[in-house]
Parts: structure tokens; sequence; C-alpha cells
């Protein structure tokens, strides 16, 4: 069985931040608005008057303090309140196939590779801003890559779930390196008039190569030791849109299309269920979690990572040890946790252990155990 490597690494950051404080003011604007629309009704008691929000409030709750997003404008204009990003033509390159391009030429320089070593590109993110054809084989196109390519989606362990993925195709020998991406404009399904949620996402793009040791070329290889994957069913966290909406024309536009959770049920069952899947795949590798130099977390909610990695080491994490990337990046669903472990590990010495771990919608989990060559 051939030992697979992570090889490389590649994000791509959009230009456009958005701070609480400038989130807070849009929000707070459409809170006026619809307030002074349904004042009869509100008075009346039919209608429930909306509460504003806060900077402040958002840091607590989150630890998020701004996010990266495609297009701001439309964001924050109270009377819209989701991107202005216009539609192309089917002879450009897709939006989302535009940023996987920028994020693997990254990886690809990282892994000393050029697209003529990759046989298989995945496309691993939330939302697909199409049903077909696959993101996956837009890039292939894109990049010049001959083999093949497909998309999933496990929500946001997409990017651990693709890992697992592409290890298999090294080992099996269908693939001689594979390219895998996680482009996630979270932007377009999260709603932006929802005090509780409006928050949460950003925006940017990921992507891994992974290959066979014996092959590889690259300055930062990570051994992968050991992957392992877990899905239980659950709606506490659901985005009801796709295309049988048609069917029934009094949903479209409705409140479930877009992003929507029930957050504390969501904290009580995926925190512990994150945490024992860690140590477990921790012992399957044959190691323990003293042996641990970091932990690259799926980015959500600062509270959930403290108390995930709380419960398995018996203490607060340092902050090397499990580093915070979503006060600036906020949650990007699966790109999250390679974001963390993009930007923090040429810190650690070869020889060094750690975990990638993702959580979320499914409920998903999935964690790879790594090891610096």
């Amino acid at each position: 069985m051939k030992q697979a490597v992570i090889s490389g690494t590649g994000l791509y950051t959009p230009e456009n931040s958005i701070s609480n404080e400038e989130l807070v003011t849009a929000f707070n604007a459409y809170v006026e608005l619809f307030n002074a629309d349904n004042a009869a009704a509100i008075a009346a008691g039919s209608v429930t008057a909306l509460e504003p929000s806060s900077a402040a409030f958002i840091e607590k709750a989150s630890g998020i303090k701004s996010r990266y997003v495609m297009e701001k404008s439309g964001i924050l204009d109270p009377k819209r309140m989701t991107p202005r990003i216009p539609e192309r033509s089917n002879d450009e390159l897709s939006l989302q196939a535009e940023i996987c391009v920028a994020a693997a030429r990254q990886a690809l320089d990282r892994a000393g590779r050029s697209p003529a070593d990759i046989d298989m590109v995945l496309v691993a993110c939330s939302n697909m801003q199409r049903a077909y054809p696959a993101m996956a084989v837009e890039v292939q196109q894109a990049l010049g890559i001959d083999g093949f390519g497909f998309d999933m989606n496990v929500a946001c362990s997409s990017a651990t779930f693709g890992i697992q993925q592409a290890v298999a195709a090294v080992q099996s020998g269908q693939a001689r390196a594979v390219l895998m991406l996680n482009p996630e404009i979270t932007s377009g399904h999260l709603d932006y008039r929802d005090r509780d949620s409006h928050f949460i996402f950003g925006d940017a793009c990921t992507a891994v190569i992974v290959e066979a040791k014996e092959d590889a070329v690259s300055k930062h290889q990570w051994d992968i030791l050991d992957t392992k994957l877990k899905t239980s069913f659950s709606n506490n966290i659901r985005n009801n849109f796709g295309f049988m909406n048609r069917f029934d024309e009094s949903g479209i536009g409705a409140p479930d299309k877009l992003f929507k959770q029930q957050g504390r049920k969501v904290f009580k069952d995926v925190c512990p269920m994150a945490a024992q899947m860690i140590k477990d795949s921790i012992e399957r590798a044959g190691l323990q979690v003293e042996q641990m130099s970091r932990f690259w977390l799926h980015q959500a909610n600062l509270s959930m990572n403290q108390l995930i990695s709380r419960t398995i080491l018996g203490r607060d994490a340092e902050a090397l040890e499990a580093p915070v990337i979503l006060d600036t990046y906020a949650n990007t669903s699966s790109a999250g946790s390679i974001i963390a472990f993009h930007k923090h590990q040429d810190d650690l010495p070869s020889g060094a252990y750690g975990v990638i771990c993702s959580f979320g919608a499914g409920y998903s989990i999935g964690s790879v155990v790594v090891r610096k060559a």
C-alpha cells in the first residue's frame, strides 16, 4: 500500500472584507425599515418586531470579528442584503472554477508540481453553483489536466472527506496525484436578514495536493497516517434549496431555502462527537494525544473549538496548539480547517504530529492524522 502525503496547499482569499461593525450597520438599517413598514401589524400583535444586533454580540457569540466575501456592496445594502455578482455566460470561466484555479496554482507551486502531474480533480464543498457539468471537470479543463474529475458535498466536512477520497485514489493506483479543492462562496446561502446567523459565514477557497510519498518532491510534505469519517443524520443544520423547489411555487424564496441551524443543539451534539473522533483517530494511528503538536479544527465557532480541544487535552489549548482563523475569515465551511492548516504548518519541525478535523451538517465529521516529513 502506497504511503500518501499532502504535498502542497493553497488558499484564495477574496479582496473584500466586512467588519462586524459594517455588517451590523446594514442589518440594523434593515431592522428599522422592516419595523417601520410593519408598524401597524406589530402594534396589532400579528407581526413580531425585529431586534437590532451589535458587533459585541457577534464577537461574543462566535469569536468572529470580520469575514471575506466575493462582493460586499449588495450585502451591505439594507434593501438587498445579498451579493451583487453578474451571471456569466456559458463560454466564460465560472466564478467557482475561477477561485479554484487561483487556489490550485498556489498548491501546485508548493508541491513542486504542474497540471501534467495531476490525474484527478475533486471539488468538495457545501454548495456548487450549478448541478452540472461538474465544477471539477471545468477546473480540470481550465488548468489543462488530463484525467478525470468529480464533485462531492459533505457540507463543512467536505475537505476531510475529500482528502480521504484522494488517499484512496492514490493508494489504489487510480491517480498519481489528486488536486482536492474547497470553493466556498457561502455568502450565497446566508440569510443576511437573520439576526442569529447573518454574521456566521465568509468566502474562501482552499486547495490540497495528495500524492504518493515515493513520487513527492515537495519541501512541505505531510504523511497521512490515518483518515476517519463519520455521519449521523440531523436536521439541526439544513438548507432546503434545490431543483425540486420549482415543484411548489409557495416555497420559492422561503427562509428555509437558505442556511438554517439550531445552534445550541448543534453545539451540544457535535462537540463531544468531534472530540471522540479525534481521540479515536489518534489511537488508530498508534499515537497518543500528548504526541500531537497541533489541532487544525473546523472554524465555525470559537467556543466549540475551545471545548473540543479542552475535552481532548484535559486542559485549555495554547494558541498555537489549536490555531484560530475564524476571527478574520469567519466560518468558511469546508475550507476552514484547511485555511488553518495552510497558515499554521510551516513552523512545525520534521516529525511533528497533528490532526485536521472538520464537522458540520449531516452531521458529518472527518479527521486526518498527519506527520511532518
